[in-house]
């Protein structure tokens, strides 16, 4: 039995939420945007109660404990042995994908990006002028995998010059495994493209796998590789705008630096310094709690659809607590399907192709959640889908 409550339903209504004051009728389950509805770690919100108490919110100033304990945080939990000039704060991995890819390509350059894939990377690229280049990944039997041979094809390209790499994967769940990313690295180095490796769920993996950071499989990865982390999803505090860059190669740092001074993304706030502290410093049986009960979540969502609605299924996951499932042999479109589970079902969930043309027929479902609002919202996936098949 935890120590921690993930259990209690917190009324969020009418507390400036984007995911649940998006719609004005209250009696929607919002199952969509990825953020949890579990309170923040305790010692996050001890630290941050503190910083109020001070009463004074100037301009901050980011102290040596920030990042003493992002390098101690990498090096325990993930292996990555980050030095102090390689971490460049900003207010969010989205900005930073955008300085990054401002830094590193012109206007027309070919960027890759693994279909279905978080949407946000489709805008960085395309209002940084570069052209989108996928390389879909592929569906074998409710498990996704690489597709290596179009990834080479496509990194031989002359105009392309970045990989955009999830890791862990946003929506599929995977976490790749240290193979899969030396194959990709071989590839990409061979044809001169730069990794640019967003990290930000690497906290959230399942007990069985772990996560390997991209800049730490050798050398030549961490010269050529630019790694975005932040711990917004693992504790929950994305409204504090607070997420890290890390680049070893120092010509690669200069231009990012200049980058995120044009964008204006280069100040943060002491609130989002206060819990990136305390997160790291303090809150790590909070977070193995926190996986264990996503894992639970996780389990609850496969073996509901296995024995209710059979013809659904959801991806073997890994990491993340965003279920994809497969729709597709209900016929219907994903963009139909979404509208139709508001509807019928008062029920917001992610769209697929929200995530790319390769995510239609699926559907993206959050699952950090009270548990019993979990069975509330496959409740009323249940009541709209039953006997469709």
């Amino acid at each position: 039995m935890s120590e921690f409550d993930f259990d209690s339903i917190i009324p969020r209504h009418r507390s400036g939420s984007a995911k649940w004051d998006n719609m004005e009728d209250p009696s929607i389950l919002p199952m969509w945007v990825a953020d949890m509805d579990f309170r923040t770690a305790p010692a996050v919100i001890d630290a941050l109660q503190q910083r109020v108490a001070h009463g004074i919110f100037g301009y901050a100033k980011v102290p040596d404990a920030y990042y003493e304990a992002t390098i101690n945080w990498f090096s325990k939990r993930h292996n990555f042995h980050i030095e102090r000039d390689w971490i460049q704060y900003t207010s969010g991995v989205v900005p930073a994908i955008s300085a990054i890819l401002k830094a590193l390509t012109e206007p027309g350059d070919g960027v890759i990006v693994q279909t279905p894939v978080y949407n946000c990377f489709f805008s960085s690229i395309r209002n940084m002028g570069c052209k989108l280049v996928e390389n879909p990944l592929v569906n074998v039997d409710g498990y996704y995998q690489i597709d290596f041979e179009n990834l080479e094809q496509q990194a031989s390209m002359p105009e392309v010059t970045a990989m955009i790499l999830c890791n862990p994967h946003n929506p599929v769940g995977r976490a790749w495994t240290q193979q899969e990313l030396l194959k990709i690295g071989e590839i990409c180095f061979k044809n001169n493209v730069k990794m640019i490796s967003d990290e930000i769920h690497c906290d959230l993996v399942f007990s069985g796998h772990r996560h390997q950071p991209f800049a730490a499989l050798g050398e030549e990865f961490l010269a050529n590789t630019v790694t975005t982390n932040s711990p917004s999803k693992s504790f929950n505090i994305a409204g504090l705008q607070i997420a890290n860059i890390i680049t070893a190669d120092k010509t690669l740092r200069d231009k990012i630096d200049r980058a995120l001074n044009i964008h204006e993304v280069c100040d943060v706030n002491p609130f989002g310094v206060t819990a990136l502290i305390a997160a790291y410093n303090e809150s790590e049986e909070w977070l193995d709690a926190l996986n264990n009960y996503l894992y639970q979540n996780y389990q609850t969502v496969v073996e509901y659809l296995a024995e209710y609605l059979p013809y659904l299924s959801v991806m073997r996951q890994e990491a993340t607590y965003l279920a994809w499932i497969d729709c597709r042999k209900l016929d219907i479109s994903s963009i139909d399907l979404g509208e139709k589970l508001l509807r019928e079902g008062a029920l917001m969930i992610n769209q697929g192709t929200v995530y790319g043309e390769a995510g239609e027929g699926y559907i993206r479902l959050n699952m950090a959640c009270p548990h019993s609002q979990l069975l509330n919202g496959l409740g009323r996936l249940r009541k709209v889908l039953a006997g469709n098949k």
